[in-house]
């Protein structure tokens, strides 16, 4: 059985993650990454400001956010092949 508190630290880590392999920190001027996992519904919402960053923030952050997404569904899965 996964804990919500494990949920929520891995989708936190995956989209926090990939921000950073997308920009670099010293062109971040604000990222929070906020989830929450209730009663199985899983909701990240990542908002990213990154003005001097040579890429696309509103595609980041929906990377980032998708990526949070994939490492839960990965987390899962773990835990059920290992039941």
């Amino acid at each position: 059985m996964v804990s919500d508190e494990t949920v929520v630290q891995t989708a936190s880590e995956a989209a926090e993650g990939l921000i950073l392999d997308r920009i670099k920190q010293s062109d971040i001027t604000d990222v929070d990454v906020t989830v929450t996992f209730e009663e199985g519904v899983l909701d990240v919402d990542v908002y990213l400001n990154a003005p001097d960053a040579s890429r696309d923030e509103e595609k980041v952050a929906n990377d980032a956010a998708l990526a949070a997404r994939a490492a839960v569904d990965e987390l899962f899965a773990e835990a059920e092949e290992s039941a």
